[in-house]
Parts: C-alpha cells; sequence; structure tokens
C-alpha cells in the first residue's frame, strides 16, 4: 500500500497486533474524531491478509456514510482489494466478499448467509450495548460464533464509554475485555493533525431549572420547553450569526426536530443559506444536503439526533450547541465534527458555541480519556472562567485571556474559584526543564504488576513517570516505544525487574537534557524528551554511553517517594 501512515497509526496497528500475540479477549482501539480510523481499518486489513490470505474480515457500522467511507478508503490505497458491500441503503447485498463491509441494520438476522468470519471489526463500537442480548449486534455475533467459535472482534471508537455502562470494558458481559490503545487528542492537535477548537460562552443560557432526567440524559420535551422560554433560541440564534460572519461552515445541534427546524428559518430570514437534517429526513434528501454542505453550497446545518457520529466534513469551523447533554460521548462526538482539518478551505480552528453548560459540565475534551472516566470523574478540571471583553472560555488560572489580550485584575487570596471545565485543556502552556539526574526504582502497588519508576531532577523540581512493562494493552505498546527510543542494542524486557537490571547495570542507554511537562491538578504529565547532547545533563554521553557513570539506584535524600494514590 502506498500510504504513509501517521506515527500514532502505526502504533494503534501495533498495538492490536501485540495484543494478539499475548490475549485471547477482544481488543478496543480509541481514535479521536479525524484521526483516521478508516485508514487504520484498511492498512490492518491489508497487513493481515499478507501474512494470512485466508482470513476473511467482516466491518460493521451502524450509517452509510461511514460504510462508504471505510470502503473507499481501503479501495483508494489498495484498489485490487477483495471488497464488497451489504448494506440495503446502498443497494448492495454482497454476502460472499473476503472483506465485507456491511450495515448492522442489513445483517443483524443474516449469520448463515454471510458464513465464516475470522476477524469483526466494529466502527463506532460506543453504540453497542453488550449489556442485552436483545441487540442487533449481539444477535449477529452470537450467531456468527456459532460458525466460527474463534472469533475476534477489534472495535474503533473516539467514546469508549456509554452512559449507564461507563467503559465499554466494564459493566455487565462487556464485549471488549482492554483498551490496548488510545490517542492523545492534544497531541494531534499539536502535529496538525486535527484542528484546534476554540470556546465563546453564549450571553442566553438555556435554563436548565425544572429539566428532567431519563436513561441518564435531559428529557428531551423538558428541554424544548426550556430553549422556547424568554426568546432563548432567538437571542441565541441572532449571536451565532454575529460570531459567524467570518466563518465558512456552521453545525448547530439543536433539542429536538421542531427545534431545528425553527432554528433553520430564523436562520433563512436572515439570509443565511441553512439546510434541516433529522431522523425523519427522506434518504435522497439527506444525501443531497450533506453533498451542498461539503461542497460550501449551504452554510449552515440545523439538526436533532444526527450527525453526532460518521459525517465527515473538514471544512466545518463553527459549532453551536442548542442543547445540553449529560452524555460524555455526546459531547464529544459533537466537537468531533470541529476536529477535522481543512487546509484547503483555510480553516485554522474551529469556534464551539455553547449555550447548554455542556463544556462546564464535562470538561476539557482532551481531557475525557479512559483514565477520567475510571476515576468517576463527573465535572473536568482546571476550572475556566469567562472573559469579560470576548466571553472567550479560558482557564482561570490564567491572568490574560489568549484571545483579546484582557488583563484581569488580582484576585483576593481566599475568593473561591469557579469549579467548571475549559473547551481544550490546551490553554496550559507546557514547559522544558532542563534534566540534572535520573533515577531509576522499582515501583509496586498492590494488587498490580510492578511498574519502572523514573525520576527526572529539574533543579528544585521532581518529575516522574512509570513504565508498565508487565501491564500489558496500551501500557505495555508505552513502554515498548520508552525502551525502544533510548536502547538500540537489548530487545525489549518482558519483566520490569529484568529492565530495572540492564538500567542500572549496562551502559547502554541515552538520557535526555531536558523534557517538556504539563502540569496536570498535583501532577505533571511528560509529554516529550529532548535526546541532544548537552553538556552538565545526563545526555552529555549519548554519543558514547559506555563512559557515562553507573545510574544512582537509590534516591537521594531530599526527594520524597511514589504517592501510591496514582492508577494504573
Amino acid at each position: 500500500m502506498a500510504f504513509e501512515l501517521r506515527w500514532y497509526q502505526q502504533e494503534a496497528i501495533d498495538a492490536i497486533y501485540q495484543y494478539f500475540s499475548a490475549s485471547q479477549g477482544n481488543p478496543l482501539v480509541c481514535v479521536s474524531t479525524g484521526g483516521g480510523k478508516s485508514v487504520i481499518i484498511a492498512d490492518f486489513i491489508h497487513g493481515v491478509l499478507q501474512h494470512w490470505p485466508d482470513q476473511r474480515f467482516l466491518i460493521l457500522s451502524h450509517v452509510k456514510e461511514i460504510i462508504e467511507q471505510n470502503h473507499e478508503k481501503i479501495i483508494a490505497q489498495w484498489p485490487e482489494a477483495p471488497t464488497g458491500i451489504y448494506s440495503a441503503s446502498m443497494n448492495s447485498r454482497n454476502t460472499d466478499a473476503q472483506i465485507l463491509f456491511a450495515s448492522i441494520q442489513s445483517v443483524h438476522k443474516r449469520a448463515e448467509q454471510l458464513g465464516h468470519c475470522d476477524l469483526l471489526i466494529i466502527d463506532e463500537c460506543h453504540l453497542l450495548n453488550s449489556e442485552s442480548s436483545e441487540t442487533m449486534y449481539s444477535r449477529l455475533i452470537a450467531g456468527l460464533r456459532d460458525i466460527n467459535p474463534a472469533l475476534k472482534i477489534i472495535g474503533f471508537t473516539a467514546t469508549p464509554y456509554r452512559m449507564k455502562q461507563g467503559l465499554l470494558t466494564e459493566g455487565k458481559n462487556p464485549l471488549f475485555d482492554e483498551i490496548v490503545y488510545e490517542t492523545d487528542i492534544q497531541r494531534l492537535i499539536d502535529d496538525g493533525f486535527l484542528s484546534p477548537l476554540r470556546s465563546k460562552a453564549g450571553k442566553e443560557k438555556i435554563d436548565l431549572a425544572g429539566v428532567r432526567t431519563r436513561q441518564g440524559d435531559y428529557l428531551a420535551s423538558d428541554m424544548e420547553e426550556a430553549v422556547n422560554k424568554n426568546d432563548v433560541t432567538e437571542k441565541a440564534v441572532a449571536e451565532i450569526i454575529q460570531y459567524g460572519q467570518e466563518r465558512k461552515a456552521w453545525l448547530i445541534f439543536c433539542v429536538s426536530v421542531a427545534h431545528a427546524e425553527q432554528v433553520k428559518e430564523l436562520l433563512t430570514a436572515e439570509g443565511i443559506g441553512a439546510e434541516c437534517i433529522t431522523g425523519e429526513t427522506p434518504k435522497d434528501d439527506r444525501a443531497r444536503i450533506l453533498a451542498d454542505y461539503k461542497a460550501g453550497k449551504i452554510k449552515v446545518l440545523t439538526s436533532q439526533g444526527v450527525l453526532t457520529t460518521g459525517f465527515d466534513a473538514p471544512l466545518t469551523d463553527m459549532i453551536a450547541l442548542l442543547r445540553a447533554t449529560k452524555s460524555p460521548g455526546l459531547y464529544v462526538q459533537i466537537l468531533g465534527r470541529g476536529l477535522r482539518i481543512s487546509p484547503d478551505t483555510g480553516k485554522t480552528d474551529c469556534l464551539v458555541l455553547d449555550y447548554g453548560g455542556n463544556v462546564e459540565r464535562h470538561g476539557p475534551i482532551d481531557r475525557i480519556t479512559v483514565d477520567h472516566i475510571k476515576a468517576g470523574k463527573g465535572s473536568g478540571e482546571p476550572p475556566v472562567k469567562e472573559c469579560p471583553e470576548c466571553f472567550e472560555l479560558i482557564l482561570a488560572g490564567l491572568r490574560i485571556c489568549p484571545a483579546c489580550h484582557y488583563e484581569f485584575p488580582e484576585r483576593e487570596k481566599h475568593e473561591a474559584e469557579a469549579s467548571s471545565a475549559a473547551l481544550l485543556a490546551n490553554q496550559i502552556e507546557p514547559e522544558w526543564l532542563k534534566v540534572d539526574e535520573v533515577f531509576y526504582s522499582i515501583h509496586e502497588k498492590f494488587g498490580k504488576p510492578p511498574s519502572l519508576q523514573v525520576t527526572y531532577r529539574c533543579g528544585f523540581e521532581t518529575i516522574r513517570e512509570w513504565v508498565c512493562f508487565q501491564h500489558g494493552g496500551y501500557a505495555r505498546q508505552k513502554a515498548v516505544m520508552w525502551w525502544v527510543k533510548r536502547v538500540e542494542q537489548a530487545p525489549v524486557p518482558e519483566l520490569t525487574v529484568d529492565a530495572y537490571q540492564h538500567l542500572t547495570e549496562q551502559n547502554d542507554m541515552k538520557e535526555p537534557c531536558r523534557i517538556e511537562v504539563l502540569k496536570e491538578g498535583r501532577w505533571h504529565r511528560i509529554k516529550s524528551f529532548d535526546f541532544t547532547v548537552k553538556p552538565d545533563t545526563p545526555s552529555a554521553w549519548n554519543h558514547n554511553p559506555a563512559e557515562r557513570p553507573k545510574p544512582t539506584q537509590t534516591m537521594p535524600a531530599g526527594i520524597d517517594v511514589f504517592d501510591t494514590d496514582i492508577n494504573f
């Protein structure tokens, strides 16, 4: 395949192979919206068939657009690929292809017709409810396993959690056993693979007092009443128009079908080209509207209940949430519509206008991660404040607004700050710290495999990281990458004690002259390393590691021990 994978796409594929080499379960791969899941799927399939040409793939999704994207991507990279499609909405019912892309709605009762499959890939698998045995997915999977009990299942999603179940690897009868890879949204933004997000606080806010909750989210009928109080919708639309003057393509997410139609009519009355898409939109009209939007013929799409997954429109540079949601998955999926880059249209970022308090409720989109959900965190951190000059939502700790350069007055030390959250954590500036010394030790935590604790002394700062050689999945993959960057010849250890022994007895590894760190609450997260050879740093011997003095095996006096509250 004449296609160069991005670094994280290759890491995701490597993580799948590594998981299957050591485990018998079903892995889950988490790649942020706009990160190119279809490319990863295509390259993984091609690689498997190169080594095991008799394997058969079934790739499932729930919407026509995702099936088309995944199929087109593998054909673009591998024109002779033995592919087929089974989807009633696409007027194709192929059951024999070696690589079969299918709609779950079309095939959930047709396991016998599809026949033997070796690998099942489920795209946007967060929609799968594994706690019920009466769903379309559970019915098909049971049928496929009757035919082939050794069926392997791989899940792909940007949001590996459901409102009731939590993580897709937890809860009652989870289909997936382990999250083997998760992308870092902020790093992908920093590398230019995703578009930055900006947020403005709407002057008009939806009053959610009295809005009831049903099945874990706000009741639509109550929320519809809330948006119709005090002309909230009309005032919000006027503000959306004001902010969108320099924006090329807008998506507006509404409470109901009637609300989406209302917003469309308000925009049309102001001379703005807008269309409405809901679950009730006829198939042909939907295809025409989406094509016109992607071509720039329509400026705005209003929607309800659709366009949150499987909708690829890179030119989208403004999103308005005229609704509230308690679902972190829906929140991330909605904002993900603006993450795709679009160099052809000159897009530099995507503006998010939030009228439902969603940013404050859920926190930074790049902080809603597997660890965040596991910890049960209901709101993001750190807190935000609203700039009084331009209404930008910025981190509460910033003294100067990065958008308009407004300088906030000094606060009294005892004054409490807000407890809401920022849209993106990239408002925190990472900093490079010079490394003076590096220390290694084995960290033991009850009920967990041991890990290698690496301590960097940077002046008066002490920064730590934990390298998990024995944890499996993505943690193991990160440990492999950590080792390969430092040790060129020795194989990657399987056990932490072997890694520790090698590091403290062999002089064959590179060490950094500085590290880039990002402060997150009480802790620092290391983003990257600089291995440039510089005097008076551990990197001074990188050209000839054999001359480096033997590493210190014990922590020097004055450096505190690891806080075991960190959860691996």
